[in-house]
C-alpha cells in the first residue's frame, strides 16, 4: 500500500519525533555497575533455570542459566566476576522474580570466552535455532519473545517473505538507527542465518523515511548473492508493529486472531537480526545490548551497549539524572514502552531505551480525565480499525467477556494511539491492559 508515495497503512498518528538528539550519537560502551542483577525471566516463556552457585566465578559470556523447555532461552553472564546470591529481584511489572547478583572483578579486562560457533555453511535449519536459543536470543524490539520460536515455522505453513524491521517509529529511540549503520556486516550475517533457518526466498528491509542514511548506507552494502530489498516507509506511529509492516510493506492483512505465518512472512527487529549475525559465527550469547538513553532529564543522552542486568539507577546516575529534577522513567518509549514503578530494577534484553522526565514535562502528562464525548478520534487512530470508544465502556462496566468475544480486545496490541488522540484524557491503553489480565485469569480459574 502506498501513500504520498510511501509505503504505509491506514489511520495510525503522528507524535512528535524527538530523535534528533541521539540519532547522530555512536554507539558507547557502558561502564559496568558494582553489582549487576541478571532476571532469569527476560523473555515470554519459562523463567531460565540457573547452573551457576552462589560463591562461583564466572567469566563473561558464560552460559548462567538454561532454557526451561522450548518457550525459554539461556542466559549469559553479563561480566566476569562472582555470583553473590541467586535472589529475588524487583522488575518493571512490580513483581519480584528470580535473578542472578554478580559482582564484576574491577580489574579485569572482562574478554568475552569463546564458544562453540554455528558455522552458516554447514549448520542445519534446526540446528541454527538451537543456536539462536543457546545464545539467548530474544525479541530485541521491546517484544522480549524467544526468537528461536518465532522463527520455527510450523507443518503445513510456509514462508515466501521476511520482513526485517527497521522502522523504529517509537518516539525518542534510535536503537535501531545506529545499529544499521554500525552494524551493517552483523546485519546481513543474521540474514544469511534467518534465511536459512526460514527458508524465505525473499528479504525486506523496512526503513522509515526519517533515516535516510541508513537506508542508504545499507543499500550500498547489500551483497549481490543477498536476495534483500530496502523499501523506505513512511513516517508514522505505530509503522513499527508487525501487522502494520506487513500491510504497508507486502500489501497482505494478517487475521483477526492470526499470526504473520498465516499471510506467508515472517518479521524479526534488526538488532535482533544483526545480534544473530554478531553472536553466532563466534558460538557466544548475549550479554549486553544497545539501549537509548535520553529524554529531557538525561544530561549525556546517548546511544549505549550496556550489559544486561545493570540496574537503572546506575544508569541514571551515569548520565548525569538529577534526582530531584527526575519525575517518571520509561523503559522502552512513551507510547509503548512502560513507566518504570522502582529506580533498583535491572535493565533487561527487551529494553531498547531509558527515557527520564523532568517534573516540569511530567506536569503536562496529569490531565484530569473527562467523560467520553464519542468524537470518534479514537476510531480514526486506531491502525487495525477496533472501536476503542466502545472498548473503554465496556472496561468501565467491567464487561470483560464482550470486549474479548464482541470487540476482538485480544487484536489490541496495545500501541497507545487511542490514549494519545483522546481529548478527555481517558488512559484508554490501561483500560485494556486490566481487561485482558481479568480475561485470562478467568480462563485460568
Amino acid at each position: 500500500m502506498r501513500l504520498l508515495g510511501l509505503r504505509s497503512f491506514r489511520h495510525g498518528v503522528h507524535p512528535p519525533e524527538a530523535k534528533d538528539e541521539t540519532s547522530g550519537l555512536p554507539i558507547r560502551q557502558f561502564p559496568f555497575a558494582p553489582l549487576l542483577v541478571v532476571p532469569l525471566s527476560q523473555h515470554a516463556g519459562k523463567p531460565s533455570i540457573p547452573v551457576v552457585r552462589e560463591g562461583q566465578e564466572v567469566a563473561r559470556g558464560e552460559r548462567i542459566a538454561r532454557p526451561d523447555g522450548d518457550l525459554s532461552v539461556a542466559m549469559h553472564a553479563p561480566a566476569s566476576g562472582v555470583v553473590r546470591r541467586i535472589a529475588l529481584a524487583p522488575s518493571i511489572g512490580g513483581r519480584m522474580t528470580a535473578a542472578v547478583y554478580l559482582e564484576p572483578f574491577p580489574g579485569s579486562t572482562q574478554e568475552v570466552i569463546p564458544g562453540r560457533p554455528c558455522p552458516l555453511d554447514s549448520a542445519t535449519p534446526e540446528e541454527i535455532l538451537a543456536a539462536i536459543q543457546e545464545a539467548g536470543v530474544v525479541g530485541l524490539g521491546g517484544a522480549a519473545f524467544p526468537t528461536h520460536f518465532k522463527l520455527r515455522v510450523p507443518a503445513g505453513k510456509s514462508v515466501d517473505t521476511l520482513v526485517v524491521n527497521g522502522a523504529e517509529c517509537e518516539p525518542f529511540l534510535t536503537t535501531d538507527h545506529r545499529v544499521m549503520l554500525e552494524q551493517r556486516e552483523d546485519l546481513f550475517t543474521g540474514i544469511r542465518y534467518l534465511i536459512k533457518a526460514t527458508g524465505a526466498p525473499r528479504v525486506i528491509v523496512g526503513v522509515e523515511e526519517n533515516k535516510p542514511d541508513a537506508a542508504a548506507h545499507l543499500r550500498a552494502g547489500v551483497p549481490r548473492d543477498l536476495a534483500l530489498e530496502v523499501e523506505l516507509l513512511r513516517v508514522k506511529y505505530p509503522q513499527g508493529a508487525e501487522k502494520m509492516l506487513i500491510t504497508a510493506l507486502l500489501g497482505r492483512e494478517v487475521p483477526s486472531g492470526g499470526l504473520p505465518v498465516d499471510v506467508h512472512a515472517l518479521v524479526i527487529n534488526v538488532a535482533t537480526a544483526a545480534e544473530i549475525g554478531r553472536l553466532l559465527p563466534l558460538g557466544r550469547g548475549i550479554q549486553e545490548r544497545v539501549v537509548t538513553v535520553t529524554g529531557p532529564a538525561v544530561k549525556k543522552k546517548g546511544n549505549y551497549r550496556i550489559p544486561i542486568g545493570t540496574p537503572l539507577r546506575f544508569v541514571l546516575e551515569t548520565v548525569g539524572v538529577e534526582q530531584s529534577e527526575l519525575n517518571r522513567v520509561f523503559l522502552g518509549g512513551p507510547m509503548m514502552g512502560q513507566a518504570a514503578s522502582s529506580l533498583d530494577i535491572p535493565l533487561t534484553k527487551g529494553t531498547s531505551g531509558v527515557v527520564a522526565f523532568t517534573e516540569e514535562l511530567a506536569e503536562k502528562t496529569h490531565l484530569q480525565v473527562w467523560p467520553c464525548i464519542r468524537c470518534g478520534y479514537c476510531l480514526d487512530a486506531c491502525p487495525i480499525f477496533l472501536n476503542p470508544s466502545q472498548l473503554g465502556l465496556l472496561a468501565r462496566n467491567e464487561e470483560w467477556e464482550r470486549m474479548a468475544g464482541e470487540q476482538n480486545l485480544f487484536d489490541c496490541f496495545e500501541c497507545g494511539s487511542c490514549s494519545f488522540v483522546c481529548p478527555a484524557h481517558i488512559p484508554l491503553v490501561q483500560q485494556f491492559r486490566m481487561a485482558k489480565a481479568m480475561v485470562r485469569k478467568r480462563g485460568a480459574a
